[in-house]
């Protein structure tokens, strides 16, 4: 936890209200995402209970298991989830985008938009990744076969959740995490998995502060919980009853009804709860980076939704090597999403700042014309010298850039104790003349931020084919070539 976001959760705590942790919204909120809440049977991990699900506020969908320990119900309540989830898939792709040819040439298309699901929690992320591993190797023929859809379904499912992981996407969102990305709460980071908690701190009903709204958010009577776990109470005095009932009575559809009932009782609030959240955050001005992320989250989808009949179900776990390439990429992905988040919002760069990872200050000397002569050919290193009050723990030679043109890059010269003043050697970003480019160099007077972080630090990585991988790591064996004293022992 970093220095600001401990300040802010103190300051939270003291006027008992949610302080915000950004200036802007560092995720993409879509124009009808799909909002879906799982509930799952208690000490069950994968048997689905209920789901609630739709694009529009006033017009929820609502699918019940009335005996989730019941195969066939399970799998019907699967194909029917399946319709509607993939119907919003299919309808959530836009108007196809003509890309220019890739390196070898070949012809690419970009969807001009991509569904989005948003769930309460972390726990829906969880259950959503369950589910789809439980449903996408079924079979739809021969003995216990499932409607064809619920395989395409746990494919996609399981593609979302993958996507979840990487830093930056806006696929799959879980509603809690997207809400502490922007503010802080006086509460600790548990109780903030709480939807209905959290939201009491950022937009407290009339009349209530963030305390007393958290306090009410914890009766699971007004507010139950928002899935997938429900709450015990809930269990033994409601919904055991009635699923007993069910199936006493035959499975009469009148008894179905009180199930449904009672589910829909837990369910609405959170519901209710998830929109509201959605409005909060659409009230925030997007990040400059938010379109370019939402665009590799289109991309991303392209790619896979028209190699979908091509591919095969994804593995239960990665090869080696797989693996290790999807850590590396995610690993570059959080580094770039942390630096344009960084750039984006004040904020965020301020606690870099504390951290001692950038530095602001006012110009205090500049030479925009400077050339480095030592070479064969001269070349464009102007001379900047910023006062700044920030603490700076980066040695002489580190690399920085501009955070407000992160193209803008520098080296750091000399750190001056004694005036407090960082002297910087522009290397990029200035134009490829002698002479810079008209107010690309910071003139004297101009405030600026310079950070080591970078969008583009890490290079990919190159990792070798399973040909050429050891056996040991998901590569072929090598083969079995006996050496002469082998060969006598084996002939004999």
């Amino acid at each position: 936890m970093s220095v600001l976001t401990s300040l802010a959760q103190l300051e939270a705590a003291a006027t008992g209200r949610a302080q915000p942790l950004a200036t802007v919204r560092h995720c993409h909120v879509s124009d009808a995402p799909l909002v879906l809440i799982p509930l799952k049977l208690a000490g069950e991990a994968a048997a689905p209970l209920a789901v609630m699900l739709g694009s529009d506020p006033a017009d929820p969908t609502l699918l019940v298991v009335p005996q989730p320990r019941n195969r066939d119900l399970r799998f019907a309540f699967a194909a029917e989830l399946a319709k509607l989830v993939l119907n919003h898939v299919e309808t959530s792709r836009g108007a196809v985008e003509e890309l220019p040819p890739g390196k070898e040439g070949e012809e690419r298309i970009r969807y001009g938009d991509a569904p989005q699901l948003l769930v309460p929690n972390r726990g829906g992320v969880g259950f959503l990744r369950l589910m789809g591993r439980s449903t996408r190797f079924r079979r739809t023929e021969g003995p216990y076969a499932v409607d064809p859809a619920v395989p395409v379904l746990g494919r996609w499912l399981t593609w979302f959740a993958d996507r979840n992981d990487h830093p930056g996407s806006s696929l799959l969102l879980a509603m809690t995490e997207a809400l502490r990305l922007h503010w802080a709460t006086g509460q600790s980071s548990l109780e903030d998995g709480n939807l209905a908690a959290l939201m009491g701190w950022i937009a407290p009903p009339e009349g209530l502060d963030g305390p007393a709204a958290a306090a009410l958010a914890e009766d699971p009577v007004t507010c139950p919980p928002a899935g997938p776990t429900t709450d015990p109470t809930f269990d033994n005095e409601v919904l055991a009853p009635a699923i007993a009932a069910y199936d006493q009575a035959g499975r009469d559809p009148r008894v179905e009804e009180r199930v449904r009932a009672a589910l829909a009782g837990q369910l609405t609030p959170t519901w209710d709860l998830m929109w509201r959240a959605v409005e909060v955050l659409r009230a925030l001005p997007p990040g400059a980076g938010v379109p370019a992320r939402w665009e590799r989250d289109r991309d991303a989808f392209t790619y896979y939704h028209q190699t979908f009949g091509e591919a095969y179900p994804q593995a239960r776990r990665d090869p080696p090597v797989r693996a290790a390439r999807r850590l590396h990429e995610l690993e570059r992905a959080q580094e770039a999403y942390d630096a344009q988040r960084a750039f984006d919002d004040p904020l965020v760069m301020a606690e870099h700042r504390l951290a001692g990872q950038a530095f602001g200050g006012t110009v205090v000397d500049s030479d925009p014309t400077r050339l480095d002569e030592t070479g064969k050919r001269p070349k464009l290193r102007p001379y900047l010298r910023v006062r700044t009050e920030d603490p700076v723990r980066l040695d002489a030679g580190a690399t920085v850039c501009d955070a407000a043109r992160p193209a803008l890059k520098g080296r750091i010269v000399e750190i001056d104790e004694r005036t407090r003043s960082v002297l910087l050697e522009l290397t990029g970003g200035m134009g490829r003349k002698l002479v810079p480019e008209a107010g690309v160099v910071p003139e004297i007077g101009a405030r600026v931020v310079f950070t080591s972080r970078s969008a583009d630090s890490w290079g990919a990585a190159k990792f070798p084919e399973r040909e050429a991988t050891p056996w040991t790591h998901g590569g072929p064996p090598e083969e079995y070539v006996p050496s002469d004293e082998d060969a006598a022992e084996e002939w004999s």
